[in-house]
């Protein structure tokens, strides 16, 4: 059972909703780069050891959301938002739907229907008392269940190029290292093996979650706990608390399910296979500037939070686990991306730049302690795994005359 209060029920605040006040609490996104569309700005805080909440706002569309996540009982959380890799696998199937319609249109092929099933599948091994735990991910598997005026070679070279054209080709194409700063007890220390940002470390964002305001409308349906359980299934190996063992060797499991709405909403359900999960439905949708009305945070915006949250619980669980306190962390993290190449009218494969990360832990411990958080933290992410390791999608096309 969870040792920690749950906070974010407590709060009084929705779990997910718009900012409306973004410029008022001075939390703005960086400037697009010039050889970028999109500018993306994630403040992460930890509430206790497995809650966080975070703020993304994209400089491209001016929105900014609050969003916020737990863990199950695998780490002993309270299971009260979805787990980190869901919003990672939630964005990457929207921005992969996003590009499937769009290079759909420009080639004059007609989809009348279309279902996206996406398995993402990450790894866990060694210890973290020696520092040999690290996190890995591997390829992914995407199947598109779909009825379209076109034969099965031609969809299935439309999903691959789609793939390609997602602005997330940008961090899972290729090796990228991730980039830090590191703040402890309100100092800039500097990082240890941890690649450093090339520039200032930028403030610390503290000061900003509880200021950010509510916008008008009803938030409650944005990202729902559906009350059920992932069916279990050989692979189901992870009970409650194993994810905090000293020592790890396995695979996880994420699978998302992405259905387009007729009001033009993606509706996205998540399985969470192994550690063993709940079962959370998430909505989505691009802002104006991107084609759609706004009404649910956007596939980048999903993304980032996937990646901060991801590192975030890092932080918490090495600190757990070598039982050493780490009284306050959070991040502020940057991400820099091309448009879509075909819902952006570029025409070229998505490209990204190395995700920068400012870290702003407070501990009784000494420098080399918060040195070592970071460099623990950034070793066991899956997701900045995910951004340094090559991976490639394993595409399957399904008539949907033919599905199970």
């Amino acid at each position: 059972m969870p040792k920690d209060p749950n906070v974010l029920q407590a709060t009084g605040k929705p779990l997910f909703f718009e900012v409306v006040n973004p410029r008022e609490i001075g939390f703005e996104p960086p400037a697009i780069r010039s050889d970028r569309g999109e500018a993306i700005r994630l403040a992460v805080r930890s509430l206790t050891v497995m809650q966080k909440e975070a703020l993304v706002a994209s400089d491209r569309t001016g929105k900014v959301w609050r969003l916020a996540s737990d863990e199950g009982a695998y780490l002993d959380g309270h299971d009260f938002a979805p787990c980190p890799l869901s919003f990672l696998s939630t964005g990457m199937v929207c921005s992969y739907m996003n590009e499937i319609l769009a290079l759909a249109e420009i080639r004059g092929i007609a989809i009348s229907d279309l279902t996206l099933i996406q398995d993402n599948y990450y790894t866990m091994k060694g210890s973290a008392l020696k520092g040999t735990m690290t996190g890995g991910a591997k390829n992914i598997d995407l199947e598109a269940v779909i009825d379209a005026d076109a034969d099965k070679e031609t969809l299935t070279s439309l999903i691959y190029d789609a793939v390609a054209a997602s602005p997330l080709n940008g961090l899972m194409r290729g090796k990228k290292e991730s980039l830090f700063t590191l703040v402890h007890n309100d100092r800039d220390i500097g990082t240890g093996k941890a690649l450093p940002v090339d520039g200032p470390t930028l403030p610390d964002p503290g000061d900003k979650f509880d200021a950010a305001a509510v916008a008008g409308g009803e938030w409650t349906d944005l990202i729902v706990h559906t009350g059920r359980m992932t069916p279990k299934t050989e692979e189901t190996t992870t009970l409650a608390g194993g994810s905090l063992t000293e020592h790890q060797d396995r695979r996880l499991h994420v699978k998302v399910i992405c259905r387009l709405r007729p009001d033009g909403m993606k509706e996205i359900e998540q399985h969470l296979y192994n550690p063993h999960g709940s079962i959370f439905r998430f909505l989505s949708e691009e802002a104006p500037e991107n084609g759609g009305k706004g009404r649910a945070p956007d596939a980048i915006s999903y993304i980032a939070a996937g990646v901060g949250f991801c590192f975030m619980t890092q932080f918490g669980r090495y600190a757990k686990i070598v039982k050493k306190p780490l009284d306050e962390y959070r991040i502020l993290q940057d991400f820099h991306a091309t448009l879509g190449g075909a819902s952006g009218g570029t025409g070229k494969a998505g490209e990204a730049d190395p995700l920068e990360t400012h870290c702003y832990l407070a501990s009784g411990e000494d420098d080399d302690y918060a040195r070592l958080c970071l460099d623990m933290a950034e070793q066991t992410c899956f997701l900045h795994a995910f951004c340094r390791t090559d991976l490639k999608a394993k595409v399957k096309v399904t008539p949907k005359s033919q599905a199970a």
